[in-house]
């Protein structure tokens, strides 16, 4: 299997408080990745000996989570601080081919039937500081850009695509409203909080406790002295 995550990855943890439902990531840094027991699973639900995974530091899936795979060439990509719920479902590829006669995978009926390659979706995608609630299920080839919230029990079809920081519902999910204004989400885009260190997010907790949409200058103001405040530790 290849797993990967963040460059400061320190191991896992087995005395972790939920090291029986999840396998747990710890970082240098701090901060911890969950991953649920049974996650990687074929079309047979045995576990998977071959796929790619990536997920980046304090993001999180539900337990009874499952990620799909029927073969080597799918990737589910995760970004940093997702919150996943329970029993989520991202299905990355399962298709059969729709243009011949029949889309029967022939080959399972023996005979030395044989049926033609099923087509495949591109990564599925879920970038940083997005939630998803209790049983979504995502199909493959689709992208969750930064800061998005999908409602629980919504149907992402295959090759989703989202605006950042947008709120999606449904099956199949529409944009129900954004988040934040305009001006917000680009100030936010810029920040991109995601890439620096919990030291860092401690030393600015405060500004994280701002409601964002009540006052759009202060909003800004405060996004703006993040980014300096940003830029001033990069200079370091």
């Amino acid at each position: 299997m290849d797993i990967s995550t963040d460059l400061d990855f320190a191991g896992t943890s087995d005395s972790h408080p939920w090291a029986a439902q999840f396998t747990v990531l710890t970082y240098a840094g701090g901060g911890y990745s969950l991953i649920p027991l049974r996650f990687f699973r074929d079309w047979l639900d045995l576990p998977v000996e071959h796929c790619h995974f990536q997920i980046g530091r304090c993001s999180a899936l539900g337990v009874d989570s499952i990620a799909k795979y029927d073969g080597t060439t799918q990737s589910l990509r995760i970004g940093r601080f997702v919150s996943g719920g329970s029993r989520l479902r991202f299905i990355l590829n399962g298709q059969h081919e729709t243009r011949t006669i029949s889309t029967y995978m022939f080959t399972i009926a023996g005979k030395d039937l044989v049926h033609p390659n099923p087509p495949q979706y591109g990564d599925s995608i879920i970038k940083n500081d997005v939630w998803i609630g209790d049983e979504v299920m995502m199909l493959g080839g689709g992208i969750i850009e930064n800061g998005c919230i999908i409602a629980a029990r919504s149907v992402l079809p295959p090759n989703f695509r989202s605006e950042p920081y947008g709120i999606y519902a449904g099956a199949p999910a529409k944009l129900v409203r954004f988040r934040f204004s305009e001006a917000v989400r680009a100030a936010l885009l810029e920040l991109a909080w995601w890439d620096m260190p919990l030291s860092w997010i401690r030393d600015n907790n405060t500004a994280f406790l701002q409601d964002l949409t009540a006052d759009e200058p202060a909003a800004l103001a405060t996004l703006a002295q993040l980014l300096a405040s940003r830029k001033q530790a990069a200079a370091a």
